[in-house]
């Protein structure tokens, strides 16, 4: 009877204690770009996490998995893949103080669905050598006849670019957004191709004189032997909407519908957004934080400075269907 007694009291003593439950997270960044986030958090608060690598297929995976998935947090790269997750009903909205005091209303979902972390501009690369100063300041300058045969771009299609021109729609509408893109394309030096990377090694090998692509691709490039004399060759210009100002685009964080864990993956968001997470995740990956008083790494402050567009995201990632439209209208392409 003792004996029961003392296991009786022993599963008391353990079902009374706090449970620390892993945090399962699927992410589309890569690795060694989410783990010294994920690391910190545990080494503060005692809870574990667990990282899920996914190169394709998130939703599909969460809807595969239903209400049996073990993932607790999506993390990923462009509003429209987080709008994305939204509209095909694998996530569910937070309501918190601390991420709505944290990250700006322009950089989150209206009713809570997806919550920005960091952001990245999308911006010129400009040859040093043959681009001067002040040659492009606009989006819409980059349709001009001057450009003809001295842009290289990826493609059209690619969710950066479409975000881009999506921003374009919001402040242009549809008709004008289609002629700038056919001046664009009447501008480009190649057929679409690459990635942003690539249209940097073109600019270095003459191919073209300018490229768009995102601010943290200039780190990436110096950090890579191979690549380092690309962003040597180029400099970084903020272009601005003529009725705007940066187009930027944002790395994000939402929880899932299923979250087996949601009172601890909310403790993880959270945290998230603290000025310590904001820039760790801001120094591991040439980012701008989102909170206030949270600092860039000095590389990117290096870069200067510029002043976000105040389109809300949540309004140009609903415009990505008529933005590919366009682009497959003019066969940008092609």
């Amino acid at each position: 009877m003792r004996f029961i007694s003392a296991l009786a009291a022993t599963a008391a003593t353990l079902t009374s204690a706090p449970a620390i439950a892993d945090v399962t997270v699927y992410s589309y960044r890569q690795p060694e770009l989410v783990s010294p986030l994920l690391e910190a958090f545990t080494k503060e608060t005692g809870v574990e996490t667990n990282l899920v690598f996914l190169n394709k297929g998130m939703i599909e995976k969460l809807q595969a998995e239903g209400d049996r998935s073990p993932a607790d947090l999506v993390m990923t790269v462009d509003i429209s893949r987080l709008q994305a997750l939204v509209d095909a009903g694998v996530t569910q909205p937070v309501h918190s103080e601390t991420l709505d005091a944290n990250i700006p209303a322009e950089f989150r979902h209206a009713d809570g669905e997806w919550f920005g972390l960091t952001s990245r501009a999308r911006i010129v690369y400009a040859s040093k050598d043959r681009v001067k100063d002040g040659e492009v300041t606009t989006y819409e300058d980059l349709a001009s006849d001057k450009w003809e045969g001295r842009i290289c771009i990826r493609s059209g299609t690619n969710a950066y670019n479409l975000a881009l021109v999506s921003a374009m729609i919001a402040h242009h509408g549809e008709e004008d957004t289609k002629t700038w893109l056919e001046g664009v394309k009447s501008n480009l030096a190649r057929k679409p191709s690459g990635n942003d990377r690539g249209q940097v090694k073109a600019i270095h090998a003459g191919e073209c004189d300018i490229s768009l692509g995102n601010t943290y691709y200039m780190k990436k490039m110096l950090e890579e032997p191979d690549q380092k004399a690309w962003a040597d060759s180029v400099r970084i210009v903020f272009p601005k909407f003529e009725d705007g100002g940066t187009h930027v685009n944002l790395s994000g964080v939402a929880l899932t519908k299923a979250a087996p864990n949601k009172e601890e993956a909310i403790q993880l968001m959270e945290w998230l957004s603290s000025e310590t997470a904001q820039e760790i995740y801001a120094q591991v990956n040439g980012e701008y934080p989102l909170k206030e008083g949270s600092e860039a790494s000095e590389l990117v402050q290096s870069w200067g400075g510029f002043t976000a567009d105040n389109k809300p995201l949540g309004e140009i990632a609903k415009l990505r269907p008529t933005s590919l439209k366009l682009v497959e209208t003019v066969d940008f392409d092609g």
